[in-house]
């Protein structure tokens, strides 16, 4: 996961604040000089990782901190909430037209994931009530049409397109196409280039004089590093920004990017890529990402994530299910499909915190863990995943050979089972033990 090495280097650093009772400015500036360290080797812009430092250090060495009773959790209340700063300390949000649609225009280089968060965007806000149309003005990548056709179509939202007309026209025509549709969204997806050239610049600016673009939001890639922050430089100082999507924060990336888009440009991170599936999108919290590096987690984002897989009523029929004892694989099976909808382990664990300590290795057994238990479960009939005490040796074997399991694998998911089950039993005897459960669920 992005910020992974950064969460580390840090924790490193406060560990040893931690370890002293009273601090100096000999360990501040000792601690600060890792913390520069650990932001440079995260691709974070030199200058930027400059006057953070500075920032922090002439905090840290005030008054209030050096007196204090628990001094290194007052340096790193500084550190979350410089970091928090230095990403824009707000969330924010797309500003919707007063009249006519929304026209969000999507900008940036060849590979960085324009097309596909063209898609996401426009499936985001259909899940919100809005009616999303996406424009095709990218003509010059070979396919470039046909695939934002296959995304939009996979996202639920239609796509205007006129082949391979001047985008300037397609941009006014998708427009009065919108308005008179009730279209509440258009959103342009642009011809990208393998780097800035005057030609892009000018297309650019010219569907911007042809139609009022509400929103232009630069698509950069995470793993581009400080190549990315100057490409936002060089098109906010051109055509203007208005925002920023940072893609692929999911990856083994150093996330540098992140942390220096808004100090260099000015302009906010709007949104984040976390995945390649079309419901990896996500607002941009600067407060939830500076606590996500720092290793408290995120739980904010998780119950939003969990909220957007459940509902209601099934919850409501899952916990009646577990108070009469009627839980079974099934329910067991559907818990682990929810887990997968919200990023599976790993995805999770970085919001929890206090969980950035466990290890790489750690979460990868967790994760096959998981999909052997949903293996397992797949290849048992509908009576057995109802009734998993009829499962005798012959079937044991069955089931083993279908999931490409251990016969002891299955036995051990059995008795993890059985023993859940006991454990369930015994809550509900105890209404009050059992609501206790639940919340901490």
């Amino acid at each position: 996961m992005a910020f992974e090495s950064l969460s580390q280097k840090l924790g490193s650093a406060f560990k040893k604040l931690k370890s002293k009772g009273k601090l100096t400015e000999q360990d501040i500036k000792l601690a600060m000089r890792e913390v520069r360290i650990a932001l440079l080797e995260a691709d974070v812009n030199i200058v930027v990782a400059k006057n953070f430092i500075n920032t922090v250090t002439e905090r840290a060495m005030g008054a209030e901190v050096m007196a204090s009773l628990t001094p290194a959790q007052q340096v790193i209340k500084i550190v979350n909430e410089e970091l928090t700063a230095l990403m824009g300390s707000q969330n924010q949000r797309i500003k919707f037209a007063n009249k006519g649609p929304t026209v969000i225009m999507m900008c940036g280089l060849q590979g960085a994931g324009k097309t596909t968060h063209c898609a996401k965007l426009a499936k985001m806000y259909l899940k919100q009530g809005h009616r999303p149309m996406i424009a095709a003005l990218d003509i010059y990548r070979p396919a470039a049409i046909e695939q934002l056709e296959i995304v939009a179509a996979q996202a639920g939202a239609p796509v205007f397109q006129m082949g391979k007309t001047d985008p300037a026209v397609i941009a006014k025509k998708a427009y009065n196409h919108a308005r008179d549709y009730g279209n509440d969204i258009l959103i342009l997806d642009t011809a990208g280039r393998l780097h800035i050239d005057e030609q892009l610049m000018a297309e650019l600016t010219e569907i911007k004089n042809t139609i009022d673009v509400t929103e232009t939001l630069l698509v950069i890639d995470a793993m581009a590093g400080q190549d990315a922050v100057n490409v936002a430089k060089q098109f906010n100082e051109t055509i203007g920004l208005d925002g920023v999507i940072v893609t692929k924060l999911d990856g083994d990336t150093r996330g540098g990017s992140a942390l220096s888009v808004k100090a260099v440009t000015g302009k906010p991170i709007k949104f984040i890529g976390t995945g390649e599936k079309l419901d990896d999108l996500e607002l941009f919290h600067p407060d939830r990402m500076a606590s996500r590096i720092l290793g408290m987690g995120d739980v904010l984002s998780l119950i939003e994530k969990a909220s957007e897989v459940t509902d209601a009523e099934s919850s409501k029929d899952l916990v009646e299910r577990m108070k009469s004892n009627k839980f079974d694989m099934n329910d067991m099976l559907e818990q682990l499909k929810q887990v997968n909808k919200m990023g599976g382990i790993s995805s999770m664990l970085s919001m929890i915190p206090g969980a950035g300590s466990i290890k790489t290795e750690d979460e990868e057994r967790a994760e096959k863990e998981l999909k052997r238990t949903e293996a397992i479960i797949n290849s048992m009939t509908k009576a057995e995943r109802a009734k998993p005490s009829i499962i005798d040796p012959k079937r044991k074997r069955r089931i083993a050979a279908g999931s490409g399991t251990t016969v002891p694998e299955v036995n051990k998911l059995l008795k993890q089972f059985e023993q859940m089950q006991k454990m369930m039993k015994q809550v509900t005897k105890n209404p009050k033990a059992f609501a206790r459960m639940m919340r901490g669920m």
